[in-house]
């Protein structure tokens, strides 16, 4: 159909994840779907972009009848060559995930899963980040799946600013179970890192990352509260890392 809405779905956990198979079959209601997604996991890459490597795309039927294709890149590329070698246009909508773990707080600044949303954004395209609280391979996508499709709705009927995305994260909770949806803020937590010293099969050191996510915000009014409550939680997230606040104080030094 000539003005049939065009979406670009993406990942960081690969075009095998189950989570991008949630979020195709979810997408597939609301237009013609064509996916971009990373051919290996890239988790934790967050906005990085291929510049030292040739980027390689691959046709796969995996997706069925849905046109896909697979990247060698980052989830950013996977935008990228998307928009540019694929679709040769914007499409009218970008979905990133079903990312496998959540990605609320100060996270959206390592997920790969964020920063294809946010890389939409950037390009003017109404732009949502899916996440599920649930790291397992065969998770239940069922409840992101239900509340997904309602935010997705109302994007599309009531946009919003072209250089905002919706950053979502749904709880590891049935569908019944779940309390709602509320629109709130990224709470302000970090990851309290440790590196495990490891030897490897020749004798040599090497490091392992591990650490404790240290929660330090308990406004009521957060991501992390909303999904300890049971809710879905829905994040406006822009680009513009400019502290306005700060930047009406620094005016004023003498320099």
């Amino acid at each position: 159909m000539e003005n049939e809405r065009l979406i670009l779905v993406t990942n960081d956990d690969s075009v095998n994840a189950k989570g991008i198979h949630a979020l195709v079959e979810m997408a597939t209601q609301f237009g013609r779907v064509i996916v971009v997604a990373p051919d290996k996991p890239q988790s934790g890459m967050g906005h990085a972009i291929t510049i030292n490597h040739p980027l390689r795309l691959a046709e796969t039927t995996i997706f069925g009848a849905v046109e896909a294709f697979s990247c060698s890149g980052t989830p950013v590329d996977c935008v990228k060559l998307g928009i540019y070698e694929v679709l040769h246009r914007k499409p009218d909508l970008i979905l990133s995930g079903i990312n496998h773990g959540e990605n609320s707080s100060t996270n959206v600044l390592y997920s790969g899963t964020m920063s294809a949303a946010i890389e939409g954004a950037m390009e003017g395209i109404p732009s949502i980040g899916f996440s599920l609280a649930d790291f397992d391979a065969n998770a239940d996508f069922a409840a992101t799946q239900y509340y997904g499709a309602k935010i997705i709705q109302q994007l599309l009927d009531r946009p919003i600013s072209p250089s905002v995305c919706l950053n979502v994260n749904v709880p590891k909770l049935n569908l019944d179970a779940i309390q709602g949806i509320q629109v709130c803020k990224q709470a302000h937590a970090y990851w309290a890192d440790r590196f495990e010293r490891r030897k490897d099969q020749f004798g040599r050191d090497y490091f392992w990352l591990t650490g404790e996510f240290a929660a330090v915000d308990q406004r009521p009014d957060t991501d992390l509260k909303a999904l300890k409550n049971g809710f879905v939680s829905v994040v406006p997230t822009h680009f513009d890392l400019t502290s306005h606040e700060t930047l009406q104080q620094i005016k004023h030094w003498k320099i």
